[in-house]
């Protein structure tokens, strides 16, 4: 059991969403296996050909529109009535913490549901299927605004991670590959500052060695120990 004062802390990567239909990245079975992220998840790419880019980005949303939050999202979320402070930062840009409950998110790589408009600056949330109106200023397309191979992640993004790592009690790191810079790099602050670090992943990564415990199990499944009280079982 946890003490329910305590500031929770989810670090959620492709893992966390792979029990909802929607596959991982770099893993098994990962979406960059089967397609080459230069024709389709880089800024090059979408100079080059953005309606191609497009067409592979409105079957994205179509694929993860079909999906559903799975039992770990729901556990997540239920925290949030439990626990003082919960903070969920994610690397998926699919939705599914929001769609379950979840309010504190932090969308590291953004997300596959808002837009960009490049010369202006706009932001909006979009939900369409497919895209209707693929033109937001002139002759300029929207860009889905999620961060591709090659782009910054945002200053204001990373500043608001950083600070939910250092006041972290308890730090829970599910389904993240611990490859990508410079999300990567964020639980080392959390067990900098002293935090219970938690790993749940069914494959070894490479801060597995600096995790005080370990759960190599699908995400439901460990959340689902580890939060008996918010399983439903």
């Amino acid at each position: 059991m946890m003490d329910h004062e305590q500031h929770l802390v989810f670090f959620t990567g492709a893992g966390m969403s792979v029990e909802s239909g929607i596959p991982t990245y770099r893993g098994t079975g990962g979406v960059w296996k089967e397609y080459n992220y230069r024709e389709y998840a880089c800024q090059e790419a979408f100079e080059r050909d953005p309606e191609k880019v497009w067409d592979f980005h409105d079957r994205r949303r179509e694929k993860i529109a079909g999906c559903q939050p799975n039992r770990g999202h729901d556990i997540i979320a239920r925290a949030e009535k439990v626990f003082s402070r919960v903070t969920v930062i994610t690397q998926n840009i699919d939705g599914l913490h929001q769609r379950a409950g979840s309010t504190k998110v932090i969308e590291l790589h953004g997300s596959i549901w808002r837009l960009y408009c490049p010369p202006t600056g706009r932001l909006v949330e979009n939900f369409e299927l497919p895209l209707k109106n693929r033109r937001c200023h002139g002759e300029h397309y929207w860009r889905p605004d999620i961060v591709w191979f090659g782009d910054p992640l945002r200053e204001e993004t990373i500043n608001e991670a950083v600070a939910a790592m250092e006041a972290a009690d308890v730090f829970i790191s599910i389904g993240t590959s611990a490859v990508v810079y410079p999300a990567a790099h964020l639980p080392l602050i959390a067990m900098r500052h002293g935090a219970r670090t938690i790993e749940i992943n069914p494959e070894e990564t490479p801060l597995s060695s600096q995790y005080r415990e370990i759960y190599r199990q699908p995400a439901s499944k460990a959340l689902a120990e580890l939060f008996p009280e918010l399983s439903g079982a």
